[in-house]
């Protein structure tokens, strides 16, 4: 079966535009017998009558003037694909699959994100929000480019690379029995009940690591997946929580809270990007990694 191709339709179009064969022969350098052939070919294709001969050559009928100016649409469209193409090679257009905890999306990524997106408008950006052993699974499995995730997680056969840090506190209720203490160790806490947060999360995991080296149990509550929730429980005195220190500060004007900086080593965290391979990255993909290792850098990788 015959079909429309763009050499046709760009001699179709000289043919409407010079107004005879002859003077688009001469401008396509082809022989007129060689148009006459396109054309009748185009006819037969679309089975309706392009072109009406005149004593002064030729003109489009109504289907003809409907044609060249789907021929002219279609012919620009296929000389923008180059253009387009380069953009995603160059990596100013493309999609970016980001896979990230509530942590850092909460501290770090709104910010990161906005500066990237006003330096590169073209690009699309799908941020998805998981704990932080799903964060690295995801990227495995080759369902996001770059993950962020925190702490020290089994992240084979990842690279990996520094991001930020932030600060666990401890978020308890104005007046508080442990708002009196001088100083506020996890191990002070363990006599309290806790709001946790879901199972598998970086910070129930730190917590939970950190009740097992003292030897001591950790008394689990209320478990939600929710920072605004954490708050509103801590605030109705129904036990007391862990969040990192910027995201509790922001809490704070709203809620009857107090917060207390953990002691602990451990209450430092470390976030980190992870890639399947840097070099595999798409354009825009590689784009944002790049900026996000360099906003960080300019922070002094901690939390703002």
């Amino acid at each position: 079966m015959l079909r429309l191709d763009p050499v046709s339709l760009r001699l179709f179009i000289a043919v409407v535009e010079e107004k005879t064969i002859a003077a688009a022969a001469l401008r396509e350098h082809l022989a007129a017998a060689a148009i006459s052939k396109r054309l009748a070919d185009i006819e037969a294709i679309l089975e309706v009558t392009l072109l009406r001969r005149t004593n002064r050559g030729v003109e489009p009928t109504d289907a003809g003037r409907a044609l060249l100016t789907l021929a002219r649409s279609a012919l620009n469209g296929l000389e923008q694909i180059p253009a387009q193409m380069k953009s995603y090679s160059s990596g100013t257009r493309g999609l970016v699959r980001i896979c990230a905890s509530t942590s850092a999306i909460t501290q770090f990524l709104p910010a990161d994100l906005q500066t990237f997106i006003q330096g590169h408008p073209g690009v699309q950006v799908n941020l998805d929000e998981k704990i932080s052993s799903e964060v690295i699974e995801s990227v495995r499995e080759n369902s996001a480019d770059i993950g962020i995730f925190s702490n020290a997680q089994d992240s084979w056969p990842l690279e990996v690379f520094d991001y930020r840090t932030d600060r666990l506190v401890l978020i308890i209720p104005r007046g508080h029995a442990l708002a009196a203490q001088q100083s506020w160790r996890f191990e002070q806490t363990l006599e309290y009940d806790y709001i946790g947060w879901e199972a598998g999360s970086a910070i129930n995991l730190q917590l939970t690591n950190a009740a097992l080296h003292v030897q001591k149990p950790w008394r689990m509550r209320i478990r939600i997946s929710s920072i605004d929730a954490l708050c509103m429980l801590v605030d109705s005195g129904l036990g007391i929580g862990v969040l990192p220190e910027a995201v509790a500060r922001r809490s704070l004007p709203n809620l009857n809270v107090e917060l207390r900086r953990l002691d602990d080593d451990w209450a430092v965290r470390r976030f980190r990007i992870c890639v399947r391979a840097r070099d595999a990255l798409t354009p825009a993909a590689a784009k944002m990694l790049a900026h996000l290792q360099a906003v960080a850098a300019q922070d002094g990788g901690v939390a703002p």
